[in-house]
């Protein structure tokens, strides 16, 4: 008698179990927290004494690139944040010698601060609020990191780029 061969019918072979997305698994790892970002970046701050002149900061400002400076003690402890706003208000109240001013008069003495544990969205929020773009990071009172707004956006568009990867390879195969 002639043999041919019949393959398993669907209903025979043993497929690996599938499971549902559902809003937990899908949102689980869309939380970002500032401390992620701050493996990305690192958490190099540069930082000034108060005693500092403001013609100091002006100098590091522009040879660094950046808009703000940490005011901190020896000890990396927080004491204030001066920013180019700060320093072009002072400017513009018509200040005879702004340059040769210490850093502790005109830096933001009541600095809003964040924990590595905050979620970006949160942070951003905070930053959107208070219509400024650096927040220093404090962890146990001592200063841990500097983020920007630039900085959580330019994170949160490479999380974008790679879970819009993510989808088109679960798509293709």
């Amino acid at each position: 008698m002639p043999f041919s061969y019949q393959g398993k019918l669907a209903s025979e072979e043993k497929k690996p179990a599938t499971y549902s997305q559902s809003a937990d698994t899908n949102l689980s790892n869309a939380v970002s927290t500032v401390d992620k970002l701050l493996q990305q970046k690192g958490n190099i701050v540069l930082s000034m004494g108060q005693d500092d002149t403001i013609g100091h900061a002006v100098q590091l400002l522009k040879d660094k690139g950046i808009g703000a400076l940490v005011v901190a003690s020896d000890e990396g402890e927080l004491q204030g944040i001066i920013s180019e706003r700060d320093i072009v208000r002072r400017l513009a109240d018509g200040s005879d010698g702004i340059l040769d001013l210490p850093i502790g008069e005109i830096m933001t003495k009541d600095v809003v601060t964040c924990s590595p544990d905050d979620s970006m969205i949160k942070v951003l929020q905070i930053m959107t609020e208070g219509r400024f773009r650096h927040i220093p990071v404090v962890q146990n009172g001592m200063l841990v990191g500097l983020v920007t707004i630039g900085d959580m956006v330019n994170f949160r568009l490479k999380e974008l780029e790679y879970e819009s990867l993510q989808m088109k390879q679960m798509i293709v195969g």
